[in-house]
């Protein structure tokens, strides 16, 4: 296989997100022919099932990357105990309308940072039981419920030296799902 795209989903908008940072260096980590592509989320507007038949620019330019990427990886925020909204209505509209989910069949990586000491645990969990229903074959080890600390990243944004072993497996490990999956 040539390039493998892989599209990322931050389930957070926040500028200095611990969650982006982490997707930005997990990136860093991947082989030179698996290509990780932050998508754009903040300009989706609500979802509204009245607009299913005439979805707004950002929504088709959302569903078209989803479509065209080999996997998707979320990295996601934990809010309430739960998946951040921005993360949910972006789910939402790529799945819509009913039958024309971009989610089907694109398998998945699960992972998140928190300042909170069981990482994004509960977010993740709910993430999974949505992207059952979507139809998304998603990888269950290992889990990464990732504890946002000092050294979490160096002075130029990698992963630290503590965890650089055990994300560096985790990449490795959804990377050859994706593959897996190809074919």
């Amino acid at each position: 296989m040539a390039q493998l795209n892989i599209a990322v989903v931050v389930g957070s908008l926040r500028k200095e997100s611990f969650n982006r940072q982490l997707a930005t260096a997990l990136a860093r980590l991947a082989p030179p022919d698996v290509k990780f592509t932050q998508l754009r989320i903040d300009d989706l507007p609500l979802y509204n099932q009245d607009d299913d038949g005439q979805q707004a620019a950002s929504v088709l330019r959302l569903k078209g990357a989803i479509q065209a990427a080999h996997g998707v990886l979320f990295v996601t925020a934990e809010y309430n105990r739960s998946i951040p909204g921005v993360l949910k209505n972006a789910i939402d509209h790529a799945s819509r309308p009913y039958g024309q989910s971009a989610w089907a069949g694109k398998p998945a990586g699960v992972i998140g940072a928190s300042v909170g000491a069981i990482g994004t645990a509960l977010s993740q969990q709910h993430l999974r039981n949505v992207l059952a229903y979507l139809d998304m074959p998603t990888l269950g080890q290992p889990e990464a419920f990732i504890h946002a600390k000092e050294g979490l990243f160096d002075a130029d944004g990698n992963v630290g030296e503590a965890s650089r072993k055990f994300l560096q497996g985790w990449v490795d490990k959804y990377v050859a799902w994706v593959r897996q999956h190809q074919a």
